[in-house]
């Protein structure tokens, strides 16, 4: 680390819990940031989502699959 400036990096907070937003499977915009390209879902600790909403955020992309809104996989 000699020589090289850190730069600061903020703490990256709650989208759902801050805005006071519903978690909804029919709302697929809300759903598709939480989506990789690949149609991964993207970790919390890159998307800043607490432990309670994360779960209910992966629960409501699960649902939305199986009731075909969103994708399982993108397609190459």
């Amino acid at each position: 680390m000699a020589g090289q400036a850190r730069s600061f990096q903020r703490k990256k907070v709650c989208r759902f819990c801050t805005e006071n937003l519903p978690i909804d499977f029919k709302d697929q915009a809300t759903l598709h940031s939480y989506l990789t390209e690949r149609g991964k879902i993207l970790p919390r600790r890159l998307t800043g989502t607490c432990s309670h909403h994360q779960r209910a955020v992966s629960k409501a992309i699960k649902q939305a699959r199986n009731v075909a809104f969103l994708a399982f996989a993108e397609e190459s």
